[in-house]
C-alpha cells in the first residue's frame, strides 16, 4: 500500500511539471538560461519558518516572470495551485540536522526544505542542466523528452508482445473450459501474464504523465492494447476465486498488486490468493469456472441474466450441458433468449478451437 501511495504522489508531481504546462515552460526557460533556480510550491507556516529575507511579489504566474526572477540568487515561492508568484529572492534555511544525500548546496537545501515542509521543491542545476523534484522522501530528476519517448516506445513494444502471449493463453484457457480440462497451473499461468501486462501498463502510464502533451500517441497505442484488461481480469477472478464475492475479489486484486515479481512467479502464492490450499499448486486436479467470462462474450446478454445463470447452475460445464428447456426455467430467460445462449456458446466454442490452432 505504501508503494502504491508513493506511485500516486509521483504521478501527481509529474502532472504538475508535464510538458505543455506553464510551469514546465518556466522551468525549461530557467534551465536553458543556465542561471539555476530553487522553487517552492506552496505557502504555509512551515514554509515561512525556513524563509529569511526576500520580498513579496504576489503576482500572476507566467513562465517569463519565473525566468526573470530566477536570475536572482534566492528561492522563489509559488502558490499551491501554481497560479501566483508569492515571494522571490528568498533565502531558504532548513533544519541542518535533516539528513540529505545531496552534495551541492542548492540540491541539499531543496531536499531538506522538502522533507521539513512536505511541499514540492524544484531545484534546477546551473552546471548539470538537470531539473530535480523533491517532496517528502521523494526525489526525481526529470529526463529529456526524447529519452522518455524512446523508453515509452520500447515499453509499448514489450506490451504488444506480452499482450499477444496473454491473448493466446486466454484462448487456450477458454478451450480448456469448454473441454472441462482446466488445471491450476494453467490458470496460474494466465493470472501471472495478466498481472505482467497490467504492470507494464502502469509503467507506460507514468511515461505518459511525464510526457504531458507529447504523450498522446503513446496513450492511444496503450489504450488500444489494454482497453478492456481490468474488466477481463475481474471476470476471470470471479470465475475462479474460491468465493464469488466482490469484496474478496478486490482483496485478491490488491494482493496481486502488492506481490513482488518473485511472488508473482510462485504458483503457490497465486493459489493462496485465490483462496485455495497450497497443495493444489502441484495437483493435477481439474478446476471449473463459474462462467462469467465466457457468458460475457455472448452479445447483448445482460449482466443480470449472467448472474442468474451462474446462481442457477453454479459451474460453467453445467450451463453448457443445460437444455433449452432448463435455460428457459432461469429467471429472466425465455425460449428465444435460451436459444440465443445455446447458439452463442456454440459459436464461441467453434471460434476458440479455430484460434487455438493458429
Amino acid at each position: 500500500m505504501k508503494e502504491s501511495n508513493q506511485l500516486e504522489k509521483m504521478n501527481d508531481l509529474l502532472r504538475l511539471v508535464a510538458p505543455g504546462t506553464a510551469f514546465r515552460d518556466g522551468l525549461e526557460n530557467v534551465l536553458r538560461a543556465k542561471t539555476g533556480g530553487l522553487i517552492v510550491v506552496g505557502y504555509s507556516p512551515e514554509v515561512m519558518e525556513v524563509v529569511e529575507g526576500g520580498f513579496s511579489i504576489n503576482c500572476d504566474f507566467s513562465p517569463n516572470y519565473l525566468y526573470e526572477l530566477a536570475k536572482m540568487d534566492g528561492g522563489i515561492i509559488l502558490s499551491e495551485d501554481l497560479k501566483r508568484i508569492l515571494y522571490a529572492n528568498a533565502q531558504l534555511i532548513p533544519d541542518s540536522s535533516i539528513a540529505s544525500s545531496e552534495t551541492g548546496i542548492r540540491h541539499r537545501t531543496a531536499e531538506r526544505v522538502a522533507k521539513q515542509t512536505g511541499k514540492l521543491v524544484v531545484s534546477i542545476s546551473q552546471r548539470r542542466n538537470i531539473i530535480t523534484l523533491y517532496q517528502g522522501s521523494i526525489r526525481y530528476s526529470l529526463k529529456e523528452i526524447g529519452v522518455i519517448l524512446t523508453k515509452a516506445n520500447q515499453a509499448i513494444q514489450t506490451l504488444e508482445k506480452y499482450r499477444a502471449v496473454l491473448n493466446q493463453a486466454l484462448t487456450n484457457l477458454t478451450a480448456s473450459e469448454f473441454e472441462e480440462l482446466v488445471t491450476v497451473p494453467e490458470l496460474a499461468n494466465v493470472i501471472q501474464r495478466i498481472e505482467m501486462v497490467i504492470r507494464i501498463k502502469l509503467e507506460i502510464k507514468r511515461f505518459i504523465t511525464e510526457l504531458g502533451t507529447e504523450g498522446r500517441l503513446i496513450s492511444m497505442q496503450m489504450e488500444e492494447l489494454v482497453s478492456n484488461m481490468e474488466e477481463e481480469a475481474w471476470l476471470l477472478y470471479k470465475d475462479y476465486a474460491k468465493e464469488d464475492n466482490d469484496d474478496i475479489i478486490r482483496e485478491l486484486i490488491l494482493g496481486l498488486k502488492r506481490s513482488s515479481d518473485d511472488e508473482l512467479l510462485d504458483v503457490n502464492h497465486i493459489v493462496r490468493l485465490l483462496g485455495y490450499p497450497s497443495s493444489m499448486a502441484t495437483s493435477e486436479e481439474l478446476i471449473s469456472p463459474r462462467g462469467y467470462r465466457v457468458l460475457n462474450k455472448i452479445p447483448r446478454l445482460p449482466n443480470v441474466i449472467i448472474h442468474n445463470l451462474v446462481e442457477r447452475f453454479r459451474q460453467f460445464p453445467e450451463v453448457l450441458r443445460a437444455s433449452i428447456e432448463q435455460l428457459d426455467e432461469v429467471d429472466g430467460i425465455g425460449e428465444v433468449r435460451a436459444r440465443t445462449i445455446k447458439e452463442g456458446l456454440k459459436r464461441i466454442q467453434e471460434q476458440v478451437f479455430i484460434d487455438r490452432q493458429i
